[in-house]
């Protein structure tokens, strides 16, 4: 899955200052990483707030950025949830044209055994022929999906052909990348580790932080790619503060703060989020000055 290869982004949704969908700065936003680097786009992960997106404000998203985007890179849409049955539903109902895959997140609150996230991502790869990016993030959905789960999976469908791992383990990684069949790829989700993953047999990320710093975000992934090790941590370096910064509070507080200063989008989110404190947004306004 080439398309998938490389520096995929986890869009946030602006906001206006009333939380209605700012289109506008969405536009803008998908212009700015399409024409700095970027490979794919995600849209309505959990990232862009898809707890507290109703069903019409997505469908309205998903056509915004596919105009917007206009066929200039693939299109991966978050279709996943704790509710297996409305998750299938979603995926027998949705027009799916111009999306290029599905990035499906670990059911989240109910604990699954590891026997239920086989089923759970099992109903979901025979529910759809798109392919399936499975999405790991235990620090959010309070379980992990062990290796063995992850891989028996990729063994199992043809059409599940990555998995967004953000275990923030570097030892999960390398079992992963260890035992992985040849085809399968394993994306990382820790901006943090991300070079590090690319370098050890990892075939990229999908990344929060990409979004702000387009351009020198997907040229350290490439370095990485090529064994570019020196060059790529000479950015990792540069990127590491802003990268521990954003996730000090919430995501996509922490990004959209450094959106905002970067005059693309303004720092709003839906509750139960609450903006960046204070300390926090001068902290981030201070380094997107230095990098500037």
């Amino acid at each position: 899955m080439q398309k998938f290869i490389g520096t995929g982004v986890a869009l946030v949704t602006p906001f206006k200052e009333d939380l209605s969908v700012d289109f506008d700065a969405l536009i803008k936003l998908v212009n700015y990483t399409v024409e700095n680097g970027i490979d794919y786009l995600v849209v309505n992960g959990t990232t862009g707030e898809s707890g507290t997106i109703t069903q019409e404000e997505k469908q309205e998203i998903i056509d915004v950025i596919i105009k917007a985007n206009n066929k200039r890179l693939p299109l991966v849409l978050g279709v996943g949830g704790t509710n297996t049955a409305l998750v299938i539903e979603e995926l027998k109902t949705r027009d799916f044209t111009g999306i290029d895959g599905i990035l499906s997140v670990a059911p989240y609150y109910s604990k699954p055994t590891q026997e239920g996230f086989y089923q759970h991502f099992k109903a979901i790869a025979t529910a759809t022929d798109l392919p399936v990016i499975l999405y790991n993030v235990p620090g959010r959905t309070a379980k992990n999906m062990e290796p063995a789960t992850t891989l028996r999976l990729a063994n199992d469908f043809t059409n599940i052909v990555a998995v967004k791992e953000a275990g923030n383990n570097k030892q999960q990684y390398y079992t992963l990348l260890k035992d992985k069949p040849s085809d399968f790829l394993i994306i990382s989700g820790d901006d943090d580790l991300a070079l590090g993953v690319v370098l050890a047999g990892g075939s990229g990320v999908i990344s929060v932080i990409g979004q702000a710093f387009p351009k020198e975000f997907s040229t350290m992934i490439n370095h990485g790619l090529k064994g570019n090790n020196k060059e790529g941590y000479d950015i990792h370096f540069k990127l590491m503060n802003v990268v521990d910064s954003i996730f000090e509070e919430n995501n996509p507080a922490g990004i959209k703060t450094v959106l905002q200063e970067l005059n693309i989008c303004s720092n709003s989110v839906r509750l139960p989020l609450v903006k960046t404190s204070a300390a926090l947004s001068s902290k981030i306004a201070e380094f997107v000055d230095n990098l500037k």
